[in-house]
């Protein structure tokens, strides 16, 4: 009974962490350990990151595994006649040249056609990806990643102001600089929902947007946007926004300043 117990312990505290300490605000995920990297995604205050990779990051970067899948966009030329995107060719964040690159196409890809936007084609990409996360140089060291081998989470550290969110002027409330590359617009999918509750008092924005499950991932910034028809039309319907993300002046929640809206 007793060498069972030890064993149990030893596996215990041998185990691969899978996620790090949660974080103390709203962080983006770039595609290398570098500020201003292209952002795959954003994680809100409070979301513990993971599961962890095994890649390698710099001090002060986490590597975490995105499970996907991926909304991405391919120039048209780089589709073969099957439809499959051409190993090599660059994945990019947004239908334009200059958008960022999610990552290069692998032969073993898993994709599917979404959408057609001119020479651009939407892509649905179902394929692990390795993001970075900035943890600051500070903090302790969570013993658990350390012991895994894993890259170093820092618990409890404070994010680098420069490496999160996504900076963007036109909006009088403090902002966070997250450096130049994260400053880009980009795509962003969810349920359209209005923030006003009777008898509730009134949040920041009156929009946001929710995920698959319901939840509010960002509000949204309807100041720049300009629409010939009443915004009640795409209430609780699936949206796709185009714009610049920020996080709030508390760090805490995720601001996207819409400059399109469209239904999905």
């Amino acid at each position: 009974m007793t060498k069972t117990f030890f064993f149990a312990l030893a596996a215990a505290l041998l185990a691969p962490a899978t996620h790090a300490a949660p974080l103390a605000a709203a962080t983006a995920v770039h595609t290398r350990p570098d500020a201003s990297a292209p952002t795959i995604t954003f994680l809100k205050a409070g979301t513990e990151p993971g599961p962890v990779s095994p890649q390698p990051a710099p001090l002060g970067w986490l590597a975490i595994e995105l499970p996907g899948p991926f909304e991405a966009y391919v120039e048209n030329k780089d589709l073969l006649k099957s439809l499959d995107v051409k190993p090599g060719a660059p994945i990019r964040l947004a239908p334009k040249g200059d958008a960022g690159i999610l990552t290069t196409a692998e032969p073993t890809d898993k994709s599917s056609i979404t959408g057609l936007y001119g020479k651009w084609t939407q892509i649905s990409l179902e394929r692990k990806l390795v993001g970075y996360i900035n943890v600051g140089a500070a903090g302790t060291v969570s013993t658990a990643a350390a012991s895994s081998g894993a890259p170093a989470a820092m618990a409890n550290a404070p994010i680098n102001p420069t490496a999160y969110g996504v900076g963007t002027s036109g909006q009088p409330a403090p902002i966070v600089s997250l450096g130049d590359g994260a400053a880009l617009p980009r795509q962003f999918a969810g349920r359209f929902v209005s923030t006003r509750r009777p008898l509730m008092p009134r949040r920041p924005y009156d929009y946001a947007l929710n995920d698959d499950a319901g939840k509010r991932y960002a509000y949204l910034d309807l100041s720049r946007l300009l629409l010939a028809e009443e915004i009640e039309k795409y209430l609780e319907h699936s949206v796709v926004v185009f714009g610049a993300a920020k996080s709030t002046a508390d760090g805490k929640e995720i601001v996207i300043e819409v400059e399109t809206l469209q239904l999905r």
